[in-house]
């Protein structure tokens, strides 16, 4: 089985040449980034500061287990008293990935996680936007490997968004079929 980065320059650029007509392989869309992003509002709603402390804590930690990259905060750029929000507070946890840790990611996602995942049946169709990113949802974390549900304190979910630099929906989605994700019939 080839890596992606060998399987993308030696089987998906000649394909969406091809079905595309691209007169140079740079012209040919590829995934940018991707970022995997996890809120935690509700779950530090109307806990005590050292609680709330520990739920990031933890979070961050398993992130940083599932992605193997350090977290970065997202915080609240303004105060909402209704959901006791005040503005700095840290409401999310953000990662972006390139390159090679990017690359190893998608390969565990599409060959490790996705099948591991319960009732799955395929990503959505309209999981991909107009500008030609993919977006998945994970309600729960468990279909990670890295992770032992069992041990963990707190279930929590993720999103994770592969930015393409395809110019529409179509070219994104062909792009991803070839890479090899599962999607719908």
């Amino acid at each position: 089985m080839l890596h992606l980065k060998d399987k993308y320059k030696k089987e998906i650029i000649p394909e969406m040449m091809k079905k595309f007509g691209y007169k140079n392989p740079m012209a040919v869309p590829k995934i940018e980034k991707v970022v995997v992003n996890c809120g935690f509002g509700r779950m530090v709603d109307g806990k005590t500061s050292s609680e709330r402390k520990k739920i990031i804590e933890n979070i961050s930690k398993t992130l940083s287990l599932i992605i193997g990259q350090k977290p970065g905060l997202t915080k609240a750029k303004k105060s909402i008293s209704s959901f006791q929000l005040r503005k700095g507070m840290p409401i999310g946890a953000r990662i972006t990935l390139r390159k090679n840790r990017m690359n190893d990611f998608l390969e565990k996602l599409i060959w490790v996680v996705l099948p591991r995942t319960r009732d799955f049946k395929g990503v959505s169709l309209k999981s991909i936007d107009k500008e030609g990113n993919l977006t998945i949802s994970f309600k729960e974390y468990s279909s990670f490997p890295e992770v032992l549900p069992e041990k963990e304190k707190g279930i929590f979910g993720l999103e994770v968004t592969i930015v393409t630099t395809a110019d529409n929906q179509e070219q994104s989605l062909e792009l991803l079929k070839l890479i090899g994700f599962p999607f719908k019939k």
